[in-house]
């Protein structure tokens, strides 16, 4: 079970990434509206981007849970990250509902702090639990 738990979670925490670095990319070529012929584009990221960060939260604090040396300290980090796992959930929706998604939307979806936030989270949960073996 814990193995299972620390692969969805880190399977989570690959995803975020490489949307995000997806995102990045897709933001600096410029274009004022997606290609419908490319079928594995920015339409693809955004729906994994958005399946990572719904249940994020859940899956951390059952990982949690499964690591003897983690007190309750993390309890204040984990009511960040589902904070912040929320609000960039939100914004992902927000952009997926949009008719067009061009490189401007992206890009300023990336400026947001909120999911700048969440990308540091993740990097700041996995390097955690890295210390705990």
């Amino acid at each position: 079970m814990s193995d299972e738990l620390a692969n969805d979670l880190k399977d989570r925490i690959d995803t975020i990434e490489e949307a995000y670095e997806f995102m990045l990319a897709y933001a600096a070529q410029g274009m004022e509206q997606e290609d419908p012929k490319e079928g594995g584009g920015i339409r693809a990221f955004l729906p994994k981007l958005a399946d990572a960060l719904a249940e994020l939260h859940d899956v951390a604090v059952k990982r949690v849970a499964t690591v003897e040396s983690i007190g309750d300290d993390w309890e204040e980090f984990l009511t960040i990250l589902k904070d912040d796992a929320l609000k960039a959930h939100g914004l992902v929706l927000f952009a997926m509902s949009q008719p067009s998604v061009g490189s401007e939307l992206i890009d300023n979806l990336n400026a947001t702090n909120h999911i700048r936030t969440i990308l540091t989270d993740v990097f700041l949960l996995d390097s955690a639990f890295s210390a705990h073996g």
